[in-house]
């Protein structure tokens, strides 16, 4: 392929662009502030990424700070808690993606079989609460519950376990917040797969039924079929997020006692890069989180391409 072809695909590619500009100017020009946001405050700021190949030092700026190469990453793959971090971080995000991404699913699909609209609005309502509670205060709730003589702990205990502060044992910590998250985001995880269950055709469920099928198949033959598409891009985007996870849950849970199991990824950045000034070391720890995180992407996928035909790309 020439410069030439190359050129007359582009030029109405081009040409295109004008004309819906032109058409549509106030569309376009709702957009530049978004467009603004993300340039400034998403794209500029990544420069800075350049800190994690240097002994970055405040003073000096990052144009007279030392050039080191690799010595930061080389420093976490070699550190003895490299295990520990990607393990734990691993384990929580693959717990909440074996619970809490098919939970909204069922919960959507159940609730989209109750013929009540004001049961449904209700229930959704409930739901969705929980998402909008701070951060902290849903913290300081599970650190009460889970104290020594808290409803939670109380509960358990008649059932034989042993009374103590739940958030001080390290095999309780993970369980615990992966429950609480999938608690908080149950609801407003499923809105999505309500509006996908919503552009189900009407008129399939009518031929299903003509056909005798019951509520149980049409559910597996007409309406898991329908949202599939929604499901599987949530899953990718999914996968691609498994080495994130937010510190500031866990830093509000999580003590010394339950480092074993609770210290992730996130956290340890927040320690040495905030907490104890290593800048340089903190950007290199989360610079090969995100790239851990596109491979992750990328490779999720091309496997639901190859599979299904769909994908994000």
């Amino acid at each position: 392929m020439n410069a030439e072809s190359l050129t007359v695909r582009r030029a109405p590619l081009r040409r295109r662009l004008l004309d819906n500009i032109r058409n549509h100017p106030l569309l376009y020009l709702l957009a530049l502030p978004v467009a603004a946001y993300y340039i400034i405050f998403c794209y500029l700021p990544m420069y800075g990424v350049v800190i994690a190949f240097q002994d970055f030092k405040p003073a000096l700026g990052i144009a007279g700070s030392r050039w080191v190469g690799l010595k930061h990453f080389e420093k976490l793959v070699t550190s003895r808690y490299f295990g520990r971090l990607l393990g734990n971080t691993l384990s929580i995000n693959l717990g909440m993606l074996l619970v809490g991404f098919p939970l909204p699913i069922l919960f959507a699909l159940l609730l989209n079989e109750i013929p009540s609209r004001g049961f449904q609005r209700v229930t959704q309502t409930i739901t969705y609460m929980p998402h909008f509670i701070s951060t902290v205060v849903i913290c300081g709730l599970m650190v009460q519950f889970c104290s020594s003589n808290g409803i939670l702990t109380n509960v358990l205990s008649h059932l034989g376990m042993q009374k103590t502060n739940l958030f001080t044992v390290p095999r309780y910590f993970q369980p615990l917040y992966i429950g609480m998250n999938i608690w908080q985001n149950l609801g407003w995880d499923s809105i999505i797969y309500f509006a996908a269950l919503a552009g189900v055709d009407s008129e399939l469920y009518e031929a299903a039924q003509i056909d005798g099928a019951g509520r149980w198949r049409r559910m597996l033959h007409v309406t898991l079929p329908g949202i599939m598409p929604t499901v599987v891009i949530l899953l990718i985007m999914r996968i691609g997020s498994l080495m994130n996870l937010g510190w500031d849950q866990i830093i509000l849970l999580y003590n010394e006692r339950v480092y074993e199991t609770a210290d992730v990824i996130s956290t340890y950045v927040y320690r040495m890069g905030l907490s104890k000034f290593e800048y340089s070391f903190g950007s290199a720890v989360g610079l090969l989180n995100s790239l851990i995180n596109i491979m992750l992407l990328v490779g999720a996928n091309a496997l639901s391409r190859r599979v299904n035909e769909t994908a994000l790309w």
